[in-house]
C-alpha cells in the first residue's frame, strides 16, 4: 500500500496483519481525492475505522491541516503510528481508540469539527447505520461540509435524519456514497 498523491506521493505504508482488513482501494482513494481537491487545503479531516490510516495519511498528503483517526484496535492504532511517524506527519494528527459509533459523540462533547468525514465501516454489520444515527456527528461535521461513506454496492445506506445523499460513485463491489447536510441544498 503507498501514498498516492501529494508531497507524500508514493511513500510506503505499512498495513496491518492478522485482523480482517478491507483497505479502501486504489481506485477509490484516487476518485475520492480528486472530489476532495478543491476543498481540502489546510481543513480537517476525520478517518473513521482507520485500518492502517490511508485515506487519512492521504488526506494529509494532499493538504490537510489536520487529520484524527478512529479505531478500536489497538494494533491499527499502533500501524497508523508508525506510517505517521515513519512519514513525519505525528504532529499534525490525533489517533483515538473508540468505536467510530460512539466517537461522534465523544468529538462532539470535546468541541472537535471536522471539515471533511470519511467512514468505512466494517461491511455487513449494521456499523453504518449506527454511525450515521449518531447524535454527535452532525454536530462534528458543519453546514457546507461533508460526509464520505465506504460500503458494499449491494447495501443501501440507512436513511439518517438531516442528511441525505448527492453523489454515489461505484467501484467494483465497492460504493462511495457522499452525504451532505440536507439544509445546505446539495
Amino acid at each position: 500500500m503507498r501514498v498516492i498523491g501529494g508531497e507524500l506521493r508514493s511513500r510506503r505504508l505499512k498495513a496491518l496483519h492478522g485482523l480482517a482488513m478491507r483497505p479502501t482501494p486504489d481506485r477509490l482513494r484516487e476518485a475520492l481525492f480528486n472530489v476532495l481537491a478543491p476543498r481540502l487545503e489546510g481543513r480537517t479531516f476525520v478517518d473513521a475505522y482507520a485500518g492502517c490510516g490511508a485515506v487519512g495519511i492521504e488526506a494529509l498528503s494532499r493538504g490537510a491541516a489536520h487529520a484524527t483517526f478512529v479505531d478500536d484496535h489497538p494494533s491499527s492504532l499502533a500501524v497508523i503510528r508508525r506510517n505517521l511517524e515513519t512519514l513525519g506527519a505525528l504532529g499534525r494528527a490525533t489517533l483515538l481508540r473508540r468505536d467510530a459509533a460512539h466517537a461522534a459523540d465523544d468529538l462532539a462533547r470535546r468541541g472537535e469539527r471536522f471539515d471533511v468525514a470519511f467512514l468505512d465501516p466494517p461491511y455487513d454489520t449494521g456499523t453504518a447505520a449506527a454511525c450515521m444515527r449518531s447524535p454527535g456527528l452532525r454536530a462534528i461535521i458543519p453546514a457546507r461540509c461533508r460526509l464520505y461513506v465506504q460500503h458494499r454496492r449491494s447495501t443501501t445506506l440507512p436513511a439518517a435524519d438531516g442528511w441525505k445523499a448527492i453523489d454515489e460513485r461505484r467501484f467494483g463491489d465497492t460504493m462511495l456514497t457522499t452525504l451532505a447536510r440536507e439544509e445546505d441544498g446539495g
